[in-house]
């Protein structure tokens, strides 16, 4: 499968030795540095684009690809506020798109359990419900998209909170708090925790490596060629 690589950052670099490991071919690299030669990318010589950037250029990154009959793949973060007009280009080119905050099959496991314990625990409201994350210090959004992932999964499942809010002092009794940190050569740690008078109560996924976060990608790319839509790592692990 021939597979172009949109950003080389860390995880691009980590996803390229997964894919060459399973005797994928790289069609090519497209980073800051040569942006433009994205143009020569179509689905004549990419059967699919693996997409790692930054908030600012994901969104026409996706779009280039879904306009050009090219399978995409994205992990990139911080730009949710433009996915409707991203669904809308795919459902106008009949594309093909596969996104998730996080593709490691771990923090996908994670972000269920965390949905059925949030059913079980609205039932005790003594309990407050808090998400802390920890990423590296060159981790661009905050908070990261993983642990906005983990608290809309929460708040479908726990009434008593409608909506999270970042670093809040004093947050209000219907708001989710997501904590953030960013500390040197941490991969990424998220907790939800519950706290009473007590006790606590914690769930916790801590990554010790991104590793993990490419083999999913790669598994998404595999997987995703010949469909179309939208589909994320629930439709990916059956979940």
């Amino acid at each position: 499968m021939r597979i172009l690589l949109i950003g080389y950052g860390k995880m691009g670099k980590t996803i390229e030795q997964i894919a060459l490991q399973k005797g994928h071919q790289i069609a090519g690299i497209v980073d800051i540095q040569n942006r433009s030669s994205l143009a020569v990318y179509n689905s004549s010589n990419t059967d699919v684009a693996i997409e790692f950037t930054h908030p600012e250029s994901a969104p026409g990154n996706i779009s280039y690809c879904l306009q050009n009959q090219i399978p995409v793949v994205s992990g990139s973060t911080g730009w949710m506020d433009q996915f409707a007009s991203i669904k809308e280009m795919c459902e106008q080119n009949n594309g093909s798109f596969f996104y998730a905050s996080n593709y490691s099959v771990g923090v996908n496991l994670f972000f269920h359990f965390n949905e059925y314990i949030a059913a079980k625990m609205q039932a005790y409201p003594e309990f407050n419900v808090e998400i802390k994350e920890v990423h590296h210090t060159q981790k661009v959004d905050k908070p990261s998209g993983t642990a906005i992932t983990t608290a809309e999964g929460l708040l479908k499942n726990y009434p008593g909170k409608n909506k999270w809010v970042s670093d809040a002092a004093a947050p209000q009794p219907q708001e989710l708090n997501i904590v953030s940190e960013r500390l040197a050569d941490v991969v990424g740690i998220h907790t939800v925790k519950y706290t009473s008078a007590h006790d606590t109560i914690e769930l916790t996924h801590n990554a010790h490596s991104r590793i993990g976060f490419a083999e999913g990608a790669v598994m998404a790319a595999e997987w995703l060629p010949g469909k179309k839509g939208i589909y994320g790592m629930k439709d990916l692990l059956n979940l």
